[in-house]
């Protein structure tokens, strides 16, 4: 009699279980959701002219004052990278930010000025040099006193008061 009812309880199950089966791959809505959708592409227009689109016209005066403040903040934030034992990368793009900030205000100022712009670039990019050259961050202080002293020499000869009748 338990060897009748189990046989029974196995027969129930498999025809249970194979009409969930046939009923499920055979709903066209199971299949829809396992089979794999086509990828709808989006198309570009394409560009056969390019454009040139220029921001709002600044005065010389406000260029000069935009990327005077850029490379004062980026001056700032090496200086701060030298205090705080920062990454040499770090190191490097703040450099390289207050070098690109210096080489955008040169076009703004007349030859003299210029020639007295470039000897700090040149400062500049002897720093980042021997920021390449120090891996290991060993003079971490005498990089971070040529910086100040670039600071404080470029804030001292170019600020816009004094160099407000270089600008052209």
């Amino acid at each position: 009699m338990v060897f009748l009812n189990m046989r029974i309880k196995q027969i129930i199950c498999c025809v249970f279980v194979s009409c969930f089966l046939v009923s499920a791959l055979g709903c066209e809505a199971f299949v829809r959701k396992f089979t794999r959708k086509k990828k709808t592409q989006v198309e570009e227009e394409m560009v056969l002219e390019p454009e040139e689109f220029k921001g709002p016209g600044l005065s010389k005066e406000q260029l000069y004052r935009q990327y005077f403040l850029f490379w004062k903040s980026w001056q700032t934030e090496l200086i701060e990278a030298f205090l705080q034992a920062r990454s040499q990368k770090k190191k490097l793009d703040c450099a390289q930010q207050a070098i690109d900030n210096l080489n955008n205000l040169r076009p703004l100022l007349n030859t003299d000025a210029q020639t007295k712009l470039d000897v700090y670039i040149g400062q500049l990019k002897n720093l980042k040099h021997e920021i390449e050259g120090d891996a290991y961050n060993t003079h971490n202080i005498g990089n971070r006193q040529i910086a100040e002293r670039i600071k404080m020499n470029v804030l001292r000869d170019f600020s816009w008061q004094k160099i407000k009748d270089s600008v052209i």
